[in-house]
C-alpha cells in the first residue's frame, strides 16, 4: 500500500491543509442543527491529534466522541455555506471517516 493511502498520512496532510482555513469569527457563537459549532470543531480537533499522536489508536471514549461527532457532522453540514467556511467542515468530515473506518479499540 502506498504511504500516501495509510490513514494516519492521509489525515495528517488533511489536517495541516485544514490549519490553513480561516475560522470565521461569525462561528464564535453558531450552531446549526442544534449544534454549538465551536464544541464541535474543538472536540474533533481533540480526537483527530489523539488519533495521531497514538499511531492510530483511540480509547472507548473518544472513539464513541468521535462517533457521536461525526453523526453531528452529518447534520450539520446541509445547514453550512461558503460564509461558514463549509470548506473547513468537509475537510474534518473527511478525516473523522478515515479514522473511523480504521481505528481499532487501544484498550
Amino acid at each position: 500500500m502506498p504511504e500516501t493511502d495509510v490513514p494516519q498520512v492521509m489525515v495528517a496532510r488533511l489536517l495541516r491543509e485544514l490549519r490553513q482555513e480561516t475560522w470565521p469569527a461569525r462561528l464564535n457563537t453558531a450552531e446549526r442543527a442544534g449544534i454549538d459549532l465551536v464544541m464541535l470543531d474543538a472536540d474533533i480537533a481533540g480526537c483527530v491529534t489523539s488519533w495521531l499522536s497514538n499511531e492510530g489508536l483511540l480509547d472507548a471514549r473518544r472513539r464513541a466522541a468521535l462517533h457521536r461527532r461525526f453523526c453531528d457532522l452529518e447534520q450539520v453540514l446541509p445547514e453550512l455555506d461558503e460564509a461558514d467556511n463549509l470548506r473547513l467542515w468537509q475537510v474534518w468530515y473527511q478525516m473523522v471517516r478515515l479514522i473511523i473506518s480504521d481505528t481499532a479499540p487501544s484498550d
